[in-house]
């Protein structure tokens, strides 16, 4: 994982949080102040602004604002130049969830690019012969983790409906940069470093590594003719161009021939993929309204829980990362968590109580476990209304990865928008310039637990249960206050809504916002970001009878504020993104 030091160098501004409070019983300790974190720089800009992961992508999502185009047709060109400059993250072998705000006619959308399962697609898909679940690796490495990607047909239906320049334009920064090159980042270098798996596949390997076999150094200028000429055939083609014809047959061929698992993906399963509009769910939390991307996304609907089930609590009136604040967010998140391993999966597949999870007072009633004075061991999932009984996911393991970006357009139109090949690499299956997903290792590996179907197993055509939270905020109004969203695994669900603690109830700006240290809790051990001096919160947590762990979180938050002085944007200072406006 990379360490934060190698992105602390990029901050440009301090910031002190005070972490003072006491728990409400005895054996609670106050958690004196946390040592000074760096904040992320903030961009401010009057009408249009790009917040990325990459600062070569922010340039070209900037490129067509400046020619007159949309927040979507940003957003495809930042997603293009992701797919070579950010390879490890997203791309178009991926798929990912956009949330579109039309500033005109206020409409909201979630627009679903998730991949979906084969036809050929069991239960059964990662047990081995005498019925176990594979280990998490060797599922995921090579064809048999492999999605249908959804990003194209997604981003094409987006910019049907939504895109102001041609679709041919929006292709052209990706394709200079394949052909002429551009430098690998400390980032990309330090992921390619620490993979255990990427070298060992023939394409990757040729691509990320030198003759010896040693990755290529931070600063080497890469060139991705192949990656050029698929563009340039969606570019003239559309997304058509990817499902039919060469490049599909190529996905199929890679897919099916990869080693240590080959996979069982044909060409019938490419040319039914289709990307989905779903509503948007919304709920209120204190004076204002946050809206998320629906299942099969949990993100949405987990964040939104956890804010339902912290109303109850004066956070405004507790310092960040007070034992208070700290206890109070990792217990409703624990409850949140329990929920979305029982019920959340994909809505076509699925019957998912959406309405009773949000009801208020089912949320107010689930607030009622959080004691102020001790942590909960392991929650349960309740009863919401509208809930069919099922078995609650048995936890496996979800990797830190993906990307995100914040996109606002001269119109007051906004994308926010998650995107991911899931893994870091995804499959390490590597065809035509780009890195296949490995999406469906999102499944639950048992299809049951205790006796019951589980929601989340395989099944052929389904799309997996996904943690990405692309979200909104408006005011009374209506008017927009904040679009944001993170990668980082389904500590993305976390992530996000402390973030929305943070610009809500504490009153932070967004670079504020994106830096601070993070408490992490999927009903389990409570974990808290190494580096930041959070041992006596974490001390006071354990009094309080959590376990509780420390380690690096790699979250990569994009926050954008609206505000009377224009738009505010910034990156989370654990990547290389950045906010360009005008």
């Amino acid at each position: 994982m990379i360490r934060h030091e190698l992105q602390r160098a990029l901050i440009l501004v301090m910031l002190t949080l005070a972490a003072a409070g006491c728990g409400g019983g005895p054996s609670a300790a106050p958690a004196p102040a946390a040592s000074p974190v760096q904040a992320a720089p903030e961009t401010v800009a009057r009408s249009q602004i790009v917040v990325a992961a990459h600062p070569l992508a922010v340039e070209a999502g900037r490129e067509m604002l400046r020619a007159g185009g949309s927040a979507v047709d940003a957003a495809i060109a930042v997603q293009m130049v992701l797919t070579l400059v950010e390879p490890q993250s997203s791309g178009i072998g991926g798929g990912g969830f956009l949330l579109h705000y039309d500033g005109a006619s206020r409409a909201l959308v979630t627009y679903d690019g998730r991949e979906t399962a084969p036809a050929s697609a069991t239960p059964e898909l990662f047990l081995d012969a005498e019925g176990k679940p594979l280990q998490f690796y060797d599922a995921v490495v090579g064809g048999l983790s492999v999605g249908v990607p959804g990003d194209l047909r997604m981003l094409e239906l987006a910019h049907r409906e939504h895109g102001k320049l041609p679709w041919a334009q929006l292709f052209v920064p990706a394709i200079k940069l394949a052909e002429n090159g551009f430098a690998i980042s400390p980032r990309l270098n330090a992921e390619v470093s620490e993979d255990k798996y990427l070298g060992k596949m023939e394409a990757a390997g040729r691509y990320f590594y030198d003759a010896a076999g040693k990755p290529l150094p931070a600063g080497t200028i890469v060139k991705n003719p192949a990656l050029a000429e698929t563009l340039r055939a969606i570019a003239a083609g559309g997304a058509d161009a990817f499902y039919h014809g060469k490049i599909a047959q190529d996905v199929i061929a890679a897919v099916n021939t990869a080693k240590p698992r080959s996979g069982r993906m044909t060409l019938a399963d490419l040319a039914a993929y289709h990307a989905v509009e779903r509503p948007a769910p919304c709920s209120d939390y204190r004076d204002v309204k946050v809206c998320g991307v629906a299942p099969p996304s949990s993100g949405g609907v987990t964040v939104l829980q956890i804010l339902g089930l912290l109303q109850r609590f004066d956070l405004a009136s507790e310092p960040p990362l007070s034992t208070e604040a700290a206890h109070q967010f990792a217990e409703a998140s624990r409850l949140a968590f329990a929920d979305r391993d029982r019920y959340l999966a994909d809505p076509d597949f699925v019957s998912i109580p959406v309405d009773g999870l949000l009801d208020p007072s089912y949320l107010a009633e689930r607030a009622k476990l959080i004691r102020p004075d001790a942590a909960t061991p392991d929650a349960m999932p309740g009863q919401p209304s509208g809930a069919m009984l099922g078995a609650a996911e048995p936890r496996q393991f979800e990797p830190v990865s993906t990307s995100h970006m914040v996109i606002v357009d001269s119109s007051g139109n906004i994308v926010t928008f998650t995107t991911t090949v899931e893994n870091n690499f995804g499959s390490r299956v590597m065809v035509d310039g780009f890195m296949l997903n490995n999406e469906l290792t999102d499944f639950s590996f048992r299809p049951t637990s205790d006796g019951r179907m589980v929601a989340n197993r395989v099944e052929a055509g389904k799309r997996p249960r996904s943690s990405m939270a692309p979200v909104i905020v408006f005011d009374k109004s209506g008017a927009p206050l904040y679009a944001l969203g993170s990668p980082g695994g389904a500590n993305i669900i976390d992530y996000v809504a402390e973030a929305l603690v943070a610009l809500i109830d504490w009153h932070m700006g967004p670079g504020r916002a994106a830096a601070l240290p993070h408490v992490i809790n999927r009903n389990g051990p409570t974990y808290l970001e190494a580096g930041h001096g959070l041992e006596p919160l974490g001390t006071a947590l354990t009094g309080m009878g959590d376990t509780v762990k420390y380690d690096d979180m790699d979250s990569g938050l994009n926050i954008v504020a609206f505000t009377q002085d224009g738009l505010i944007g910034a990156s989370d200072p654990r990547r290389e993104g950045v906010a360009l406006g005008d």
